[in-house]
């Protein structure tokens, strides 16, 4: 499993990052300095398929791999798909459509009210923190900059965190209630499948008055669907049929 954090200013995705890492997942990020290769573990090795991928020494209390592309990301990522990988910070959306075609990538977004991150920001800078109206002028930028808006990234999320907690125990909670590592978060059941399918099909209905979406199936395959609506060679609903 691959997950990808994005998250306002202060909302907590360190926290998250920090979470996942107590529960296996190895934290990678991206360095443009890093040419052709990743920082893993104070160790370096050749990557044993294509010999491009070179592993030096990291300094990161999560033994976190730092890759010198994207691409370089990707591609371990997938070769390794077995693994479990976050990504700690995703503010890109072009990278975000990439990690959509994989099967195993799964996004989490983190927010929390503004008030609420300003005072954590303060209490982790002291007396580095920016004054209030910096803060939010820089939160603004990420959220609606014209090049990578993050409200869009934030937006497209498999699961939307709001961090309220006061505390870090009260956010590992919720985190261990969302099952994050359940597969079925990846590929749904057969019966979640069947009813996914079920709302698509309703939205062709053209009753006025409610959408009804239908699918039969035996032994696990699709025998038919279908949707309420007016009969054929009536006028639909929708276009005055039904007065």
């Amino acid at each position: 499993m691959f997950i990808a954090v994005s998250g306002t200013l202060s909302a907590g995705k360190s926290e998250v990052v920090r979470y996942l890492s107590f529960q296996g997942f190895t934290l990678v990020s991206i360095n443009a300095s890093q040419e052709n290769g990743a920082v893993q573990n104070g160790h370096s090795a050749e990557n044993g398929s294509n010999g491009t991928t070179k592993l030096k020494q990291a300094s990161s209390d999560l033994g976190q791999m730092i890759f010198g592309s994207f691409d370089s990301l990707l591609d371990h990522v997938t070769e390794n798909w077995r693994s479990n990988f976050v990504l700690s910070h995703i503010d890109d959306v072009e990278m975000l459509k990439a990690l959509q075609k994989r099967p195993f990538f799964l996004h989490l977004s983190i927010d929390a009210p503004l008030n609420l991150r300003f005072q954590r920001h303060e209490l982790k800078m002291g007396t580095q923190a920016l004054s209030r109206s910096l803060f939010i002028e820089q939160s603004d930028d990420l959220l609606f900059n014209a090049s990578n808006p993050l409200i869009e990234i934030n937006n497209q999320a498999h699961i939307k965190v709001i961090n309220t907690s006061t505390s870090l125990k009260d956010l590992y909670i919720k985190l261990s209630e969302l099952d994050l590592l359940n597969q079925e978060r990846l590929r749904p059941t057969w019966d979640a499948y069947f009813m996914r399918l079920a709302d698509l099909a309703a939205l062709r209905s053209n009753c006025m008055k409610r959408r009804v979406g239908c699918v039969i199936v035996k032994d696990n395959r699709v025998v038919a669907t279908g949707y309420n609506g007016t009969p054929r060679h009536l006028t639909n609903c929708n276009e005055g049929g039904l007065q």
